[in-house]
């Protein structure tokens, strides 16, 4: 995407990062597995779900990190506490992921106002680890997002996991509206799909406020 797009949709303060000179969105299908607080055992309804967002990726005081334009989430518990916590864009949604044969199906559905995104993914390839330099490594390997409060002050909440491993990725949506959904229509530039297996990630639940303008 153009980073001007993009940038006009960023509060004062967050700078859109490019590679390559474009800009990017990401859409990021995934499972969350074993979920807790820290020193607390896993809870029903919490600990496993699937989610679905949309991103770009932004920079605050030289420090690269995420900038969040919708999360689709079935979980309740999750949906509220990301609005109420750090003022994130959440969405309780219908979400089925199940792998068959190799084969990645994912699908969400918003409650509220039936935003679809339904696709199939194949792993493609040997693991890899993404090198510095490269866009894997630049899309990929952040450890922070950043979000904005009601007032405008900007957050960042510090997100630490080991290098994620990576493959190829087919991948073939059935049906989308997600990007539309957030104000966003992409051309017919080919995506760059990836796949990866997960990591296990620890957030720091003190974010920093970075100030306001």
């Amino acid at each position: 995407m153009p980073a001007g797009v993009i940038a006009a949709c960023l509060p004062a303060g967050v700078t859109v990062q490019e590679y390559d000179g474009s800009a990017w969105l990401g859409v990021v299908p995934f499972r969350m597995h074993d979920v807790m607080w820290r020193s607390l055992p896993a809870m029903p309804l919490f600990s496993s779900f699937g989610e679905l967002n949309v991103r770009t990726y932004v920079e605050e005081d030289g420090k690269p990190g995420v900038w969040f334009f919708s999360l689709d989430a079935q979980s309740w518990p999750v949906v509220f506490g990301g609005c109420l916590l750090y003022n994130l864009p959440y969405h309780n949604a219908t979400v089925m992921h199940q792998c068959v044969a190799g084969r990645f199906d994912f699908s969400s559905r918003r409650r509220s106002d039936g935003v679809t995104f339904d696709g199939e993914f194949r792993p493609r390839g040997e693991v890899f680890y993404a090198t510095a330099g490269t866009f894997e490594h630049w899309a990929t390997e952040r450890y922070c997002f950043y979000s904005a409060t009601r007032g405008g002050a900007v957050l960042r909440l510090e997100v630490h996991h080991a290098p994620w491993p990576l493959q190829m990725l087919e991948a073939e949506l059935d049906a989308s509206d997600l990007l539309a959904s957030v104000g966003f229509t992409v051309g017919e530039n080919e995506p760059r799909c990836h796949f990866s297996a997960g990591v296990d990630v620890v957030s720091f639940s003190k974010y920093v406020a970075l100030g306001c303008s």
